[in-house]
């Protein structure tokens, strides 16, 4: 048994090599198999999610477990997806057996609902339009609060509606889902491969090989989660991160999906094991703000000072200063409080224009990556400034950022967004062409599922861009400052951003 397990580790730096680099476990479509039978393997499987403190409900006598609603981020009122997993044991031999980790997600729009959901299948989902005439059946008595039959407790939902009710998120993070999703996330399987399979060599009396680094730890910080929720691996990502490489983002500003995107991003090559460095398209004279509020409790008081910045109130707000943007930064905020080693810069000079502006851009971003060599650059910004390509339709002599830091450093990869048809908020010259028109537009795509994904091509195109990072369906996001100074939402019922719940402690009950 110890010779099959020490071969099996042979095999597995083989696949992942020597170096503590994320590897992109999503599409190395082949599953992460244990030399041991599955009894050896659930107790070890069990506590790594207790250590992860994903709290979770077993099936009495089988190696099945589900864990409970998790929130992606924490709090989320634009990101809005929960996310549980159920872990299957299997035998493929005695002597070896597999996990099958199934993810299951939710989200309070409809970007993963199932066509037909709508439809009414029965009497009972006509939510309470027959229920004067069923008054009148029963001597006009009157339902029961709190009863089975509705959301509030009527009539007029079927016990199949009270199964789907149950079965959804509760509390503070409570939602009536429009859309659900399930896949296998082999992703979370090798993850939980590389967190217990040193245990079990060593139970055998082997030396394992020093694992894999998981996580980026924050110089600062004391700890950093085993487990971060960070969403649906985003396909192609991995395969573009490196220590001192940058990744330049052309945006569509204005929407929901960006910023996601990019938190998401943060979220996943931090937990992989690469420090990340997000870089937006905001006034440099902002950096000293953002800093402070990244390093913050993000409590009110942290967030007035944060918006308090003119950028926030500009009289043309173009989609950088949108709630989306404003809650991504509690999302990086988030996993900094977390331990894990996310940075964000800021490197736009707005009092520059044209080519000179390009410069300065270039020169900032330079300097960030410069100084931070086994960093990665996550930097985003309107899709002018990325492409890597000279010239512009109105004047071939331009040189946009992209090209600029092409020139200087070995590793820069630019992307062009790509979206189905939704909203954005928008500037556009009114229908005279006088003045900026700014609200919401209509912005027209193609549908390539819902699934965020990177895609790069055998060759850049005529603009450099060397492919494009695609969001799903886009929906517009309005300035943040609309809700207010304060945190987005804290004036309109919704419950975020929160506190996370640091002192809630996993565990296992049956």
């Amino acid at each position: 048994m110890r010779l099959m397990l020490n071969m099996g580790w042979m095999v597995l730096l083989l696949a992942v090599g020597c170096a503590a680099r994320p590897v992109d476990w999503d599409l190395m479509g082949r599953e992460a198999i244990y030399d041991r039978p599955l009894e050896e393997i659930w107790p070890s499987v069990r506590q790594y999610f207790v250590d992860a403190k994903l709290t979770f409900r077993e099936a009495p006598g089988s190696p099945v477990l589900q864990t409970e609603w998790k929130e992606e981020f924490g709090g989320s009122k634009v990101s809005g997806y929960w996310h549980r997993y159920l872990v299957l044991g299997k035998r493929e031999t005695p002597t070896k057996s597999k996990l099958w980790i199934i993810r299951v997600t939710r989200s309070a729009n409809k970007t993963l609902s199932a066509p037909g959901k709508e439809l009414e299948w029965g009497v009972s989902r006509n939510m309470g339009l027959d229920l004067q005439n069923r008054l009148e059946d029963l001597g006009g008595i009157q339902p029961a609060p709190g009863g089975p039959e509705t959301l509030e407790g009527g009539f007029a939902l079927s016990v199949e509606d009270d199964e789907d009710r149950f079965s959804m998120p509760r509390g503070e993070n409570a939602i009536v889902a429009e859309s659900a999703h399930g896949t296998r996330d082999l992703t979370m399987e090798w993850r939980v491969f590389h967190a217990i399979a040193p245990r079990l060599a060593a139970k055998d009396g082997a030396t394992p090989p020093t694992a894999v680094q998981q996580v980026a730890k924050a110089p600062e910080a004391k700890s950093a989660p085993v487990f971060t929720e960070c969403g649906a691996p985003i396909l192609g990502l991995k395969a573009q991160a490196k220590a001192g490489g940058v990744l330049l983002l052309g945006e569509l500003h204005g929407t929901q999906q960006v910023p996601r995107f990019i938190a998401q991003a943060a979220c996943q090559l931090t937990a992989g094991g690469l420090p990340v460095s997000v870089g937006l398209e905001l006034p440099v004279d902002n950096q000293m703000r953002i800093t402070t509020f990244l390093q913050s409790q993000g409590r009110e008081e942290d967030w007035l000072k944060l918006m308090e910045a003119p950028f926030w109130r500009s009289p043309y707000p173009d989609g950088r200063g949108s709630e989306a943007v404003a809650n991504m930064l509690e999302q990086l905020r988030q996993l900094r409080a977390q331990g894990l080693d996310v940075a964000v810069f800021v490197y736009d000079h707005p009092k520059l224009t044209g080519q000179p502006r390009e410069q300065a851009l270039a020169a900032t971003v330079l300097k960030e990556v410069e100084a931070g060599p086994t960093r990665f650059h996550l930097v985003v910004s309107g899709n002018i400034h990325p492409r890597t390509a000279k010239g512009l339709p109105w004047d071939k002599q331009y040189q946009p950022m992209g090209r600029l830091l092409s020139e200087r450093l070995k590793h820069v990869v630019a992307l062009d967004v790509a979206y189905d048809s939704g909203s954005a908020w928008i500037c556009a010259p009114d229908a005279q062409g006088r003045k900026l028109d700014c609200g919401v537009k209509e912005a027209k795509g193609k549908d390539n599922g819902d699934r965020f994904f990177v895609h790069v091509w055998d060759s850049p195109n005529k603009d450099g861009y060397h492919g494009v990072f695609y969001v799903g369906p886009v929906t517009a996001s309005a300035p943040a400052i609309s809700k207010g100074l304060g945190r987005p939402g804290a004036d309109d019922n919704s419950v975020f951003p929160r506190a996370p719940d640091a002192d809630v402690v996993a565990s296992s009950r049956r």
